[in-house]
């Protein structure tokens, strides 16, 4: 190792003697994945005193300051997690600390930091990115003398972070023959790979990154530094566009391969975490076990190789949940939105329902009648890929055309297009179905030689029913009265619940005048 390998390395074994006075070490669990028959094992951070790694880091370095420089007080810049592990040792450490935090920060991170430095902190909200944020909080360090506590690119930092490969160390769980770690600004990644190849020189250390946020990897691959033109932030615990100078230095050295995750991947490996061990850890925290589950699916992991993951933190505002399950499909299989074509008459809805394969789960269906002959609704089905061939050769050898849109903003944003003015007769109801394959197939089989669907609105929730709010229309008015009865009398089992919209959502779907067309048609 180099030299600054071999400091960092004395730093962790310093660290031993400072972090456990604000917390313990956490547990290394065995994961038990479905479909996955190799040995996985979590290092649970998510257990830690500010429930993420950052504690580690942020008390080593505070503690390590002389008493002059800690009582000017300290000054940090983080959106999260960092910012508690600091606010943490400034209450244990009896100093004052001024924490940089992002306008956008959730609410719910502020009162974290509150709660855990208490008078001991003042929080700072300024810039709307972090490298604004860290820009004015250097300017006031060096201003007021006051030391800056980094949240990766520092010796004392990564030293404290490495306690947490230490801990892996001694478990007696391993060796271990790999190690998937997340990497941000790449603290964390110096400091375990160094823990762990001083101890295990074999161990093949894979640093994840998100897609848009890989740089590490465009710095390593170009031999230094790069700034990134743009980083995505959904995995915000991660989102640096340049890596630290010393943790390019390390990392450039020990780490053996980068792994780039779609946001995706990592949705699937928290909810992989969740059925494992029913924990939720935010999405920077399930990056390692995304990295994990993507070589394992190429085929890339022997069943024979015990892999180490890292829920490196589990501070998530709540409300980021939905989007998580939305994106993160049904079982094992990814949602595909499939835009399909079809001929604007009755009954075409259900032809493409029957030419499913039966072990298609429905999660999503949006669907408005628009102007022409060619009607395009979206299907969002949670297939194998092999059963997304079959549809596709299905509709092949009809001479059917489709897209896979998974990815177009009006699917995500959900905007159906349709235009009232071409609905004729319409009755919109709202339904409640038992959330099983086949369902709405009952409930469209049972209605198609009277009505037309013309407008529908159904997402999967996870609950055990469906909910969908459904347009139909008819030849004529008796016809409407006919089909609610009908509706009315269908059993449980294909129907649980009808409800007419209300007159204000009536309105409101009525008054839609202005056609937006698709984008490419």
């Amino acid at each position: 190792m180099s030299e600054l390998n071999d400091r960092l390395f004395e730093e962790i074994l310093q660290a031993r003697q400072r972090v456990y006075a604000v917390g313990k070490p956490t547990p290394l669990q065995k994961l038990n994945l479905r479909g996955i028959d190799a040995p996985v094992y979590v290092k649970r951070e998510d257990l830690g005193p500010i429930k993420a790694y950052k504690w580690r880091g942020a008390y080593n370095c505070m503690a390590s300051l002389p008493a002059d420089k800690l009582a000017k007080g300290v000054v940090a810049a983080s959106a999260g997690n960092h910012a508690q592990g600091v606010a943490l040792a400034a209450r244990v450490l009896n100093c004052k600390a001024r924490i940089y935090m992002p306008r956008s920060t959730p609410e719910v991170k502020q009162v974290e930091v509150k709660r855990h430095g208490g008078d001991h902190v003042e929080i700072v909200l300024h810039g709307d990115s972090y490298d604004e944020t860290a820009s004015a909080a250097h300017q006031y360090a060096e201003k007021h003398g006051c030391s800056f506590i980094h949240p990766y690119d520092d010796i004392k930092t990564m030293g404290g972070q490495g306690t947490l490969a230490d801990e892996v160390v001694m478990s007696g769980h391993g060796p271990f023959d790999r190690a998937y770690v997340q990497i941000g600004g790449g603290g964390l990644a110096a400091a375990v790979a160094c823990g762990l190849k001083k101890f295990w020189p074999d161990i093949k250390i894979i640093a994840v990154e998100g897609i848009d946020q890989a740089s590490m990897k465009a710095s390593v691959e170009q031999g230094e530094r790069t700034t990134l033109s743009y980083v995505d932030v959904f995995c915000d615990g991660t989102a640096v566009r340049i890596p630290g100078e010393e943790t390019f230095e390390i990392c450039k050295e020990l780490v053996d391969e980068y792994v780039t995750v779609t946001n995706n991947e990592v949705c699937h490996s928290i909810r992989a975490m969740w059925e494992a061990n029913r924990v939720v850890p935010e999405p920077s925290g399930a990056m390692g076990l995304a990295g994990f589950l993507k070589q394992w699916d190429e085929g890339l992991v022997r069943p024979d190789e015990k892999s180490l993951v890292i829920i490196s933190g589990a501070n998530m505002d709540f409300t980021h949940l939905a989007q998580i399950a939305r994106q993160a499909g049904i079982g094992n299989y990814e949602t595909h939105y499939l835009r399909i074509p079809m001929a604007a008459k009755k009954g075409q809805l259900l032809k493409y329902l029957r030419n499913m394969p039966e072990s298609t789960t429905l999660v999503d269906m949006q669907y408005g009648k628009t102007a022409g002959d060619i009607q395009y609704p979206v299907f969002g089905v949670s297939v194998s890929d092999e059963d997304l061939d079959l549809i596709r050769k299905r509709l092949q050898d009809k001479d059917i055309g489709f897209e896979d849109i998974s990815a177009d903003d009006d699917v995500n944003f959900r905007i159906i297009h349709y235009q009232t003015e071409l609905f004729d007769n319409p009755l919109f109801v709202k339904i409640e179905f038992p959330e099983r394959c086949g369902a709405l197939l009952d409930f469209m089989e049972r209605i198609v030689d009277i009505a037309s669907v013309c407008y529908f609105n159904y997402a999967y929730s996870g609950e055990r029913v469906g909910r969908a709010l459904v347009g139909l229309e008819f030849d004529s008015p008796d016809m409407r009265e006919a089909c609610m009865d009908r509706i009315g009398k269908m059993p449980r089992n294909v129907i649980r619940a009808v409800h007419n919209v209300s007159e204000t959502a009536k309105e409101r779907i009525m008054g839609n005048e202005n056609p937006i067309h698709f984008k490419g048609h």
